[in-house]
């Protein structure tokens, strides 16, 4: 007799909303956005499509609870730390989080509404700058030029990080590169083969502490 094959151990997992959601963000980290569908999400899991509805309304549903885990991985500002660091900690840790999930930043940006964790998000780095002693209309600017800079430094380097998969390496692109009509970004592109300084934490920090610098004048 045919001895029967066990049962995988995803399979005996009871599905459920959380199971969906880690599915799809998996996903999407592997395969980009564009390839979550209902039907390869019910592949991913080893159900039929129209399971998964048992556990989200729709699509939407699922980007919306994708958003709400990833937000939800930051860091928020610690109470009663001081403030320049528990933003600059919570800033790292949004622009670490988003760059491990590429796909993330733009849904949070154009994603279907608010999530939970995004509005927790948004209010622990209001507080932390009111506690500051920040004014309200100050705190309404220093909070756009922070997140300016956490999602747009993202989205950029999602971009150039896609950009460069086609360079197959910097010391290429600089034989073609005509030197003596592109003299600065020759210079600029050597810059990217030299080797970093233990110490130095990237643009992103960089532009960062540029800006928590400016605020702190501010401030006082």
């Amino acid at each position: 007799m045919a001895t029967q094959t066990p049962p995988s151990t995803e399979a005996r997992i009871p599905l459920s909303r959380e199971r969906v959601l880690r599915a799809a963000i998996g996903l999407a980290d592997a395969s980009g956005i564009e390839a979550l569908s209902m039907r390869k999400l019910g592949q991913e899991l080893g159900v039929e499509a129209m399971s998964l509805y048992n556990h989200v309304a729709n699509k939407d549903d699922i980007l919306g609870g994708m958003v709400d885990i990833v937000v939800g991985e930051i860091e928020l500002p610690a109470r009663g730390a001081d403030w320049k660091a528990a933003i600059r900690r919570t800033a790292k840790s949004a622009y670490q989080v988003l760059l491990a999930h590429p796909w993330a930043a733009n849904l949070v940006l154009s994603g279907p509404g608010l999530s939970y964790a995004r509005l927790r998000y948004m209010d622990g780095i209001l507080g932390c700058l009111r506690s500051a002693g920040f004014s309200a209309e100050m705190t309404d600017h220093a909070y756009h030029a922070l997140d300016s800079h956490i999602m747009g430094f993202t989205l950029w380097q999602v971009g150039i990080s896609a950009g460069l998969a086609n360079i197959s390496s910097v010391e290429d692109f600089l034989r073609e590169l005509d030197h003596d009509a592109y003299p600065h970004l020759a210079e600029h592109a050597q810059q990217h083969m030299k080797e970093r300084d233990p110490d130095d934490e990237g643009e992103f920090a960089f532009g960062l502490d540029l800006i928590l610098d400016g605020l702190e004048r501010l401030r006082s």
